[in-house]
């Protein structure tokens, strides 16, 4: 059952994101995806400059020279949220925890998305999908999407992105853009993440905490890993100490770095410490850039 203050906590987030929608982001979402989505036209033969994950290989295959499979630009986009709520959300140590970010985000993207007539959906995992709403229009739609944020209580723990990347490709047989909004505190997605960009425009957006990567120098500290529940004494007056978390830390990121790079991915990266719209601004900009050099 949702509550009265669950219903109090929908409406603010959407009066708060509503208002970002009509002020910063008016505009800034049309520009960047409107008309991206694409449905297959024909094929042409492969000239220099053309994408290459566009070659169509069995026509390729048959006719002994490349040849591209042409689109035609849908009228209408799909937009998937999927959204990592596994326990590790509920960290925060500034202005908010990981888990509020990710839910500011999606109510912007989804408030962004149905005001430009697209379609938009929800999965919400942990190490298993938790919940699926498929994609729909509609001006109801983008309060269903809080209200199952902030009520739903997952029953799972930890964190699999590829079971979740694996689920939109079963469920969604059609283009989507589809945000991936997570910590990213996981492993194992890559191959998954790869094959999904073949058939998706995945966006990741990593949600992430000070903390995360530095620890103050105050003595001992009692840790407990949200997801496992494993528990550990940690000295970080010891500059050993903290200069391997930071490392732990810096290395995990810069492989994912590596990953998104090498994919061609577009991404952000939000912290507790900040407010959703400018990295979210920064990431439809430099998105637009890219696409229009592109063209």
């Amino acid at each position: 059952m949702i509550t009265a203050e669950t219903l109090d906590r929908v409406r603010r987030v959407h009066i708060r994101t509503r208002r970002l929608v009509d002020g910063a982001f008016a505009g800034e979402y049309g520009s960047v995806f409107k008309g991206r989505g694409m449905d297959f036209a024909e094929v042409r033969e492969y000239v220099p400059g053309d994408d290459v994950r566009t070659i169509d290989w069995n026509v390729t295959a048959r006719l002994g020279y490349p040849f591209i499979k042409q689109h035609v630009e849908e009228r209408e986009l799909t937009v998937m949220l999927l959204v990592d709520v596994s326990a590790s959300g509920r960290f925060g140590t500034a202005n908010c925890v990981k888990a509020d970010l990710a839910n500011e985000v999606c109510a912007v993207v989804a408030l962004s998305a149905l005001a430009n007539n697209d379609k938009v959906g929800l999965i919400l995992f942990t190490d298993r999908v938790e919940l699926f709403v498929p994609p729909r229009k509609g001006r109801n739609r983008a309060l269903r999407i809080i209200r199952e944020l902030l009520a739903f209580e997952p029953k799972g723990q930890g964190t699999d992105l590829q079971c979740a990347i694996t689920f939109l490709l079963k469920v969604v047989r059609r283009y989507t853009v589809s945000f991936l909004i997570s910590d990213f505190q996981a492993t194992g997605y890559d191959a998954m993440l790869r094959m999904a960009r073949q058939d998706h425009d995945i966006i990741p957006i990593v949600v992430g905490d000070p903390r995360e990567a530095e620890l103050p120098d105050i003595g001992l500290i009692p840790f407990q890993d949200l997801e496992s529940g494993q528990r550990v004494l940690i000295d970080s007056s010891d500059p050993r100490v903290r200069a391997a978390y930071r490392a732990r830390h810096d290395a995990a990121a810069a492989q994912r770095l590596r990953l998104f790079r090498s994919l061609g991915l577009d991404w952000a990266e939000i912290a507790t410490t900040e407010e959703v719209t400018q990295p979210l601004l920064r990431l439809f900009r430099a998105r637009e850039r890219r696409v229009s050099g592109r063209r």
